[in-house]
């Protein structure tokens, strides 16, 4: 195959590079402790912790937690939002040469159980204000060890004091629960203090994430990052953005807005591990919906880097305080997760200066595959080009490929692609070609200069804010409603989100409202697969052997947009 894109690439940028340079995430993490001790790692809430201090309690967290019974290459599932106690967790669990198993907080209580059993996770830590959720269901699951902690836990006295009856009293953010056996995330600290610490190391092919993803179908299942997938992605970032980190004026620190939540494997690896390999400082957004709030704290710093979704860069633009934060030290923007709107784009490099550099990438390959060049000076409206040491093929069902213009499914392979999905051999099977390349499940065409752009997509998923959301999985939910005889859920355009779910419902009890059906689904969902809109029917589309036909209700939301 012909690597057409890497005569285009930027000066400089590698055409390959050396994911061996460490044996695993908990060197690299260990170098940066050491090289950068004195600085600011991490930021929430005008509270600041240092790469020393990092280092201290992420080794205290791994200590506690060998000291648990806990063996190495266990799971320790992780439902934090982005507070201080994220990344002293997640390097405490890496550290204790165990695997991070990352859940959404806002998970309802069957997608956790889901999400626990399936990892086979044997302790948890958790933000107080979910702990009634695990309440629900953890007596059907292998968790044993529960850490529980507060939203003020680490901002000292007396501002964690003050934030935690807040949070507490006043928003009555923490519901009711009882879990006897958990203990308190600064008990555990207190708990490794002086402990020894077991450090076997870990070894390139050592599992380091579990991160759970659709895949191409609707059940959830973990994509099995290895340390040395991570540790490629993580170099291949940095390599990357070397042309926009040398734009004048050049900063001392790199200044990383988190926004997106941690447990997404975007801000994970293009936010937390990277700015920690930068040695840099990540600014950690608990709630990246309450855009004032946003706003507020981005009007204290100057920030150079800012990872985003289409949504979130169109709501900062629509803020009235947004023409106050001060971007003049803005090096890159990049959008990822879904995608980029091009007047979204324009709006924003007409207010920053700094276009927004999109890129492309899944759960399954750590996550960037390609991107747009880091010195472009303005949006292309295309998904970029492979990364280093990254081949991106486009091939035809029977695996053929394809001639430069042609649309088909995008294929890649590159350091970064994961070892699998964690115990379903023929799950993995469908994905990966004979040569080794991963099947996207995304159509896309491949132009003269080796940039890519997505067309369409092959599998059913709708993408909601970045997240993805498969119609099996919420079918399954509205299908449990006694009122249901059969549904279909798709994506429509949402100007909002990009994409919303829709649910088409054909009813066996003729009173069945959508209010009601709609309070049905929010007991079993999370809020972004939800369906914003549901429409009831008295038959849908099917197939000659029975099956329900979602390409034509589809078509049907495409036909009616163009009539209108």
């Amino acid at each position: 195959m012909d690597r057409i894109w890497l005569k285009n690439y930027p000066p400089g940028v590698p055409h390959e590079i050396d994911a061996t340079q460490y044996p695993s995430l908990v060197a690299l993490l260990k170098e940066s402790f050491s090289k950068f001790r004195e600085r600011k790692a991490f930021i929430c809430m005008d509270k600041a912790i240092t790469y020393g201090d990092l280092d201290t309690m992420s080794r205290d967290f791994a200590a506690y937690l060998q000291g648990t019974g806990l063996k190495f290459g266990d799971r320790v599932a992780v439902m934090m939002p982005n507070v201080l106690q994220y990344p002293v967790a997640t390097a405490g669990i890496l550290r204790a040469g165990m695997v991070v198993v990352n859940v959404n907080p806002l998970y309802m209580p069957p997608e956790l159980e889901h999400q626990l059993n399936d990892s086979g996770a044997e302790a948890i830590v958790i933000l107080e204000n979910f702990a009634g959720t695990l309440e629900k269901v953890i007596a059907n699951t292998r968790v044993k060890h529960v850490i529980v902690a507060s939203m003020g836990d680490m901002l000292g006295f007396p501002k964690g004091a003050i934030v935690n009856l807040v949070v507490r009293r006043v928003k009555k953010m923490v519901p009711a629960y009882s879990l006897p056996a958990a203990i308190q995330f600064k008990a555990a600290l207190s708990a490794g203090k002086g402990k020894p610490l077991n450090a076997r190391a870990a070894v390139p092919d050592d599992v380091a994430f579990l991160q759970y993803t659709g895949g191409t179908t609707g059940v959830s299942k973990g994509a099995t990052l290895l340390h040395r997938n991570i540790v490629a992605n993580v170099l291949q970032n940095d390599a990357w953005l070397q042309p926009a980190m040398e734009k004048e004026p050049k900063v001392e620190q790199l200044f990383v807005v988190t926004a997106l939540p941690l447990y997404h494997i975007f801000a994970l690896t293009a936010c937390f591990l990277l700015g920690v390999r930068a040695g840099g400082v990540c600014l950690l957004i608990p709630n990246p919906r309450d855009i004032p709030n946003l706003v507020k704290e981005l009007l204290k710093y100057r920030v150079n880097m800012f990872p985003a979704v289409n949504t979130l860069y169109n709501a900062m633009l629509n803020h009235p305080d947004f023409g106050k934060i001060d971007f003049s030290l803005l090096k890159a923007s990049n959008g990822g997760g879904m995608a980029v709107q091009r007047p979204v784009a324009e709006r924003w490099l007409k207010a920053t200066g700094c276009p927004i550099i999109e890129g492309y990438g899944l759960s399954e390959t750590s996550p960037v595959l390609t991107c747009n060049r880091g010195d472009n000076t303005e949006f292309t409206g295309t998904i970029g080009m492979p990364v280093p040491s990254t081949d991106v093929s486009i091939r035809d069902d029977a695996g053929n490929e394809l001639a430069i213009g042609q649309p088909g499914e995008i294929c890649a392979r590159g350091p970064q692609v994961m070892a699998g999905y964690w115990h379903r051999p023929e799950e993995t099977a469908q994905v990966m070609t004979t040569d080794g390349f991963f099947r996207t499940g995304d159509i896309g065409v491949m132009d003269e200069r080796g940039m890519f752009r997505i067309v369409d997509r092959k599998k059913d998923m709708v993408l909601v804010s970045g997240f993805n959301v498969y119609p099996n999985e919420v079918e399954d939910v509205i299908a449990m409603h006694p009122g249901v005889l059969e549904c279909a859920v798709i994506g429509v355009p949402d100007t909002a989100s990009g994409e919303a779910v829709k649910a088409y419902v054909v009813r066996r009890d003729p009173a069945l409202t959508e209010d009601e059906l709609k309070r049905f689904v929010a007991s079993q969902l999370t809020n972004y697969k939800r369906p914003k809109s549901i429409e009831f029917r008295d038959a849908l589309p099917k197939s000659n052997v029975g099956k329900i036909l979602r390409r034509e209700l589809r078509d049907e939301v495409v036909r009616k947009q163009k009539a209108a």
